[in-house]
């Protein structure tokens, strides 16, 4: 009896420790909103790509993983190394192993316990989240700031076009009032043929105002068509030149909403974004050998590119003249800009094409209707103060000041 009651006891014991430590699982994973945030640039960064939070994609949802692995020091190990944890022999590592059809994950070895734990806790605040209606937004597109001195130049053709039609039918109006008048004189016989001569093609085309009204359309016309082309000198706009490999973004960052910052690694931490390396491609295409659309040959251009060193001779699509400096991380990682702003719907796009303009009066316009990023940033306080904390543009901070992009 000593001994059942002495066995019930430890059974117990062992139950409570089980339940606290699922509970300490749970507690180690921070609900603080700044670590959530880090926790979604690093899963956008690094886990989007096979990962959702609530549904299976290339690896499992992550949706209540906490619960479901052995340890959080388990996910650490297998978020780092899960080849090795898998070779071991671990029987959970090899069950996720084997649902993901025996795709192996990439090992994160850069990744820190805290990063980690950020990672977590962001899956967790939006697996807790409450499931939103879908709403129709109206649209919000922002326009282009440039080609408007076209446009201008076109409304004031044709205004000085409509101002010359009604000179002339005023004209008309007062040679017929001055004929009208000079009937009622005494004229000679000389002058009144000449005041009622008629007109002829010839005599039209040979006056003095209608060769002024020819010279006039003729000069303004041509005026408009050289300015109009002094205007798309180094504008590239729509440029979709073909690349070595045929890598269609609709793909990736449409059906499988890779993060951008996963292949472009320096959008975020330099001044260029960078092409990615044949090695991030192969992070994924260790794995997956066939492309959605074109089959195994365009992945084999990649493995051919890696095994014989030689580099992808990759088209750049979006060009700057080199007197202007312009910093990625300065938009995407302090200004919070999205990568669609400047490319469009990139998601949607099989070959990328340039989408803005980019020149120097559309990069102007938005410094001047684009918001400032200071939510979270002490470096800004003062500022709202001055600005009685009202939203502060681009521009208010020498977003418009020449120095800026050209030193």
């Amino acid at each position: 009896m000593t001994h059942q009651i002495s066995g019930l006891f430890k059974n117990l014991i062992t139950a409570l420790f089980i339940v606290l430590s699922l509970t300490s699982f749970s507690q180690d994973i921070s609900s603080d909103a700044g670590v959530i945030t880090q926790g979604e640039t690093l899963f956008n960064s690094n886990c989007k790509a096979c990962h959702r939070v609530d549904q299976k994609l290339i690896g499992p949802a992550l949706a209540g993983i906490e619960d479901r692995a052995p340890s959080i020091d388990w996910i650490k190990e297998f978020v780092r190394n899960s080849s090795k944890l898998i070779a071991s022999g671990d029987e959970y590592a090899n069950k996720v192993y084997e649902e993901s059809g025996k795709i192996l994950m990439t090992s994160f070895t850069s990744l820190s316990d805290d990063q980690i734990m950020s990672i977590l806790a962001y899956v967790k605040a939006e697996a807790e989240k409450p499931e939103e209606v879908a709403t129709v937004a109206d649209g919000g597109g922002t326009g282009s700031g440039d080609g408007v001195p076209p446009t201008y130049l076109n409304a004031i053709l044709v205004g000085m076009i409509v101002i010359l039609v009604l000179l002339l039918v005023i004209l008309g109006l007062i040679i017929s009032s001055l004929k009208r008048y000079l009937d009622q004189k005494d004229l000679t016989e000389e002058d009144r043929e000449v005041v009622h001569s008629p007109f002829t093609f010839s005599s039209i085309v040979q006056s003095t105002g209608f060769i002024f009204i020819v010279v006039f359309l003729v000069a303004s016309i041509s005026f408009k068509t050289v300015i109009d082309g002094l205007y798309t000198i180094g504008v590239q706009q729509g440029y979709a030149p073909k690349q070595p490999i045929a890598f269609s973004h609709k793909v990736h960052a449409g059906e499988y909403e890779i993060d951008c910052q996963y292949c472009h690694t320096g959008a975020i931490k330099g001044r260029s974004a960078n092409i990615p390396s044949p090695n991030i491609c192969m992070n994924c295409h260790t794995q997956i050998r066939s492309g959605t659309n074109t089959g195994e040959t365009e992945i084999a251009k990649i493995v051919s590119a890696i095994e014989t060193n030689r580099p992808i001779e990759w088209v750049r699509v979006h060009n700057l003249p080199d007197l202007a400096y312009f910093n990625h991380s300065q938009h995407v990682n302090v200004g919070g800009i999205e990568c669609q702003t400047c490319h469009g719907p990139i998601e949607e796009m099989d070959v990328v094409k340039q989408y803005s303009l980019l020149t120097m009066g559309w990069c102007i316009d938005c410094h001047r209707t684009t918001d400032l990023n200071t939510k979270g940033n002490e470096y800004y306080d003062n500022l709202l103060e001055l600005h009685n904390n009202n939203a502060m543009k681009v521009e208010d901070i020498g977003g418009l000041e020449c120095a800026k992009c050209h030193y």
